[in-house]
């Protein structure tokens, strides 16, 4: 779920247009749903989604967040879609990554780089590679997204 919206997230941004944080959801039956956190500022959004991911809802079995946002790396400050992760039954584990991307309006145009795991909790030795998998199984199930992401991959770290 986490690489699906997270794919939906580049797809968003590729046009040039910062991303509406977006907070998606699944119930025990499988159904998900979407919201689009639009406020003032979008930092408003931002907290208001890292917040409903923190309490949760009865009817979520796990919930993505997916926010626009910078990463503070060693050597320069990048721009980065920020995907945030909880997984709240049959017991809380969460993961936090960075989809580091060169925006659209920058001379080299539209790119994606490699993902960042960020953090993961919950989790005893958590063997990153499964999880890897797992989500890029998710960014292939967005069809047009997942388009969107191979042809602007640089396969390379930032």
């Amino acid at each position: 779920m986490a690489g699906f919206f997270a794919a939906h997230g580049v797809w968003s941004v590729s046009d040039g247009e910062m991303l509406i944080p977006m907070l998606a959801y699944e119930h025990p039956n499988g159904d998900r749903g979407m919201d689009r956190l639009v406020h003032d500022d979008v930092a408003d959004g931002a907290a208001a989604g890292q917040e409903a991911l923190r309490t949760g809802r009865d009817d979520w079995v796990r919930a993505v967040l997916v926010i626009d946002a910078y990463l503070n790396l060693d050597t320069a400050r990048v721009d980065a879609l920020i995907v945030e992760a909880v997984e709240y039954v049959p017991s809380r584990r969460s993961l936090k990554m960075a989809v580091p991307y060169r925006p659209q309006a920058a001379p080299e145009g539209f790119a994606v780089y490699r993902p960042k795991f960020l953090e993961v909790t919950g989790v005893d030795d958590p063997d990153l590679a499964p999880l890897a998998d797992a989500f890029f199984s998710g960014v292939d199930s967005h069809e047009k997204a997942a388009a969107v992401w191979d042809a602007h991959l640089v396969d390379q770290s930032v």
